[in-house]
């Protein structure tokens, strides 16, 4: 017997509890007999000013991580869904690594994570080098970022990060201002444009910029979901989202 609307896989995904942008996104992008089930990472929605109260929201979110996985378990996922990002670049490539290994100890099954996510679906563009990265996120989130990516053999052009004043606020901004972050960032250099933060709701624009630039521009949203799909042996293609969802 199978689950009667996840009969092919049923995502645990784990998101915070501020985060309004990665379920509708993730679900539009859902191929018909996969259902996403999601567990709340609970923070508080507290300002962000600066650094400091930044790395405080990552630290709550580490602290917090566990408990949302514990609690979707329930539910009997076939794999497991890391529908937030910034902890997933914290430190780097090394300790990107074994957060995936700590999460998937953790779930007892595979767990797609936004950083490897974008960093598998690059490889599918052919050998690009040069990249640019949008965030919502304060100068030291824009630098783990780029760490992670110099660590996998990337040059960050550039990085444009919208410094939202509260985790729940990064939904807020709008596709003009993300349509904006892309033209700024974008140059002839850069051969890939990369978004980071999965409350930036940025899937649908990725999409049409990418046919507008004629280079791949990767919602973060689109890159875990598509990983996690992949990974998991679903191959369908999904239209609207760009070409990394239509075309691998």
């Amino acid at each position: 017997m199978t689950d009667s609307l996840g009969y092919r896989m049923k995502f645990g995904v784990i998101a915070p509890s501020t985060n309004t942008s990665v379920q509708p996104e993730f679900d539009d992008m859902r191929p018909v007999g996969v259902t996403n089930h999601f567990s709340r990472i609970i923070i508080p929605d507290e300002p962000v000013n600066n650094d400091e109260d930044f790395n405080n929201l990552v630290m709550g979110i580490r602290a917090a991580t566990m408990d949302a996985i514990d609690a979707v378990k329930t539910c009997s996922p076939g794999a497991m869904v890391m529908g937030m990002s910034a902890e997933t670049f914290w430190d780097g490539k090394e300790r990107a690594d074994k957060l995936q290994a700590e999460i998937m100890e953790r779930a007892g099954m595979p767990v797609a994570m936004g950083s490897d996510a974008c960093m598998n679906a690059l490889k599918c563009f052919g050998d690009i080098k040069k990249i640019a990265v949008i965030t919502p996120y304060m100068p030291v989130g824009d630098q783990q970022v780029e760490r992670y990516f110099t660590d996998c053999g990337y040059e960050v052009v550039q990085v444009k990060g919208l410094k939202c004043k509260s985790p729940m606020l990064i939904a807020h901004e709008t596709e003009k201002t993300l349509r904006d972050a892309i033209n700024e960032v974008n140059d002839p250099s850069v051969e890939a444009i990369i978004q980071a933060g999965t409350n930036l709701a940025m899937a649908r624009v990725g999409g049409i910029a990418e046919f507008w630039l004629d280079k791949p521009v990767i919602a973060i949203n689109t890159a875990t979901y598509w990983h996690a799909l992949r990974m998991n042996g679903i191959t369908d293609k999904v239209q609207g989202y760009g070409s990394l969802l239509s075309h691998y």
